[in-house]
């Protein structure tokens, strides 16, 4: 993609709230006279480093923005611009996925003209800074697949729980052709709209499928909250694993034309989603033979499952697993140079578990291209 597709691109501006934004705001003159004006951005790219922020509220004195840290950890404030608005513009954010906060004198905020989405147990504004090599999760002019939502009644709970589906272009063009799955999960305090809306799951499928580099999956995204209604289980994590097993994939399998075998089937997540994907890959070998651990816990003996003995014998360990694929941002220390130092452990002693680390934090960027080489390797 050129540099101005890349700037003006589509996928920089959705959200939860709307696919488009309207950028346009109603006047009333009266009751049959309607019309509409342009309305600024909460958050408009300017360049590639380089974006403009806009906020509205006519009662406040003070306006600031500030990210969450990693990739973005400096506070900017914006200077009133005249009818209620305040705006600034920064040149010096690195490329990546932010989450930020708006702050109107002092009181944080959501800013009502910039993206929002879930995170850390709450809405938030976030934007995208792209990079020229970002084009790999965003809107190209390629075959789209299709994003359903389904609903499953949960053993474990006895409530009714939903999941996202994506399935391939040519998914409804081949009604003989059976497709390989993957569940991936989001992390602690995002939902299952996660891998779409910050992740950008299905435009990195839909890519990677038109250039011949991923094999056509089915990808699904649960929500990873699933509590035992009588509090045994984990308390941080929960048992989303034991819901895959019991009624997601059952599902799965009865209402898409999937390939039923643990090694058509792949569990993968970032954060809270991976450590969920570690154990609940290692603990039901009779349904998965590939994970992806995206900046999570990498454990091989935990509740339920020891496969000590597994990374210790190659011949053990081609048995169990094809893909075993774990990542880490570079500024995630020490983490990730101790995932780093694990792993060339084990490459040595002829176990090929598969290791990615790139620049950035515990954030979007790092899990996108994670995800992005985790489904090279896939179904292969």
């Amino acid at each position: 993609m050129t540099r101005e597709e890349i700037l003006q691109n589509q996928a920089l501006y959705q959200h939860t709230m709307f696919f488009s934004p309207l950028n346009k705001k109603p006047v009333f003159e009266d009751y049959e006279h309607i019309h509409y004006i342009p309305e600024k951005q909460g958050v408009r790219v300017l360049d590639f480093g380089k974006v403009e922020f806009n906020f509205y509220d006519p009662n406040a004195k003070k306006v600031t923005v500030k990210g969450w840290g990693g990739s973005m950890p400096k506070e900017y404030e914006l200077q009133p611009t005249g009818g209620g608005y305040f705006q600034a513009v920064a040149d010096d954010i690195n490329p990546g996925f932010h989450y930020c906060d708006f702050y109107a004198d002092g009181v944080r905020t959501l800013n009502t003209l910039a993206s929002v989405g879930y995170g850390s147990f709450r809405p938030c504004n976030y934007f995208e800074m792209p990079s020229p090599e970002d084009d790999f999760w965003m809107l190209q002019d390629v075959p789209h697949g299709e994003i359903r939502m389904l609903s499953y009644p949960c053993t474990m709970t006895g409530l009714t729980r939903v999941c996202y589906v994506y399935t391939p272009p040519k998914y409804d063009e081949n009604p003989e052709k059976r497709y390989p799955v993957l569940y991936i999960q989001h992390g602690g305090g995002e939902n299952e709209v996660g891998w779409l809306w910050q992740g950008k799951i299905n435009y990195i499928a839909d890519n990677l499928i038109a250039e011949g580099k991923i094999a056509e999956m089915i990808i699904v995204m649960n929500d990873g909250y699933a509590f035992k209604p009588d509090g045994s289980g984990n308390p941080a994590m929960g048992d989303i694993d034991e819901v895959l097993v019991q009624d997601c994939i059952p599902m799965i399998d009865r209402k898409f034309r999937t390939v039923p075998d643990r090694k058509a089937r792949a569990m993968a997540g970032l954060s809270m989603g991976a450590m969920q994907s570690n154990y609940g890959v290692f603990r039901n070998p009779e349904t998965f033979a590939n994970v992806g651990i995206f900046s999570g816990g990498f454990r091989l003996k935990g509740d339920g499952f020891d496969l000590t003995d597994v990374f210790e014998d190659p011949e053990k360990f081609k048995e169990r697993f094809d893909i075993v694929f774990v990542s880490a941002g570079e500024g995630e220390q020490p983490m990730c140079d101790e995932l780093q130092e694990t792993i060339n452990g084990m490459n040595e002693r002829g176990i090929p578990v598969h290791f990615y680390s790139c620049w950035g934090y515990h954030e979007w960027e790092p899990w996108r291209l994670a995800a992005k080489h985790f489904m090279e390797l896939l179904f292969r």
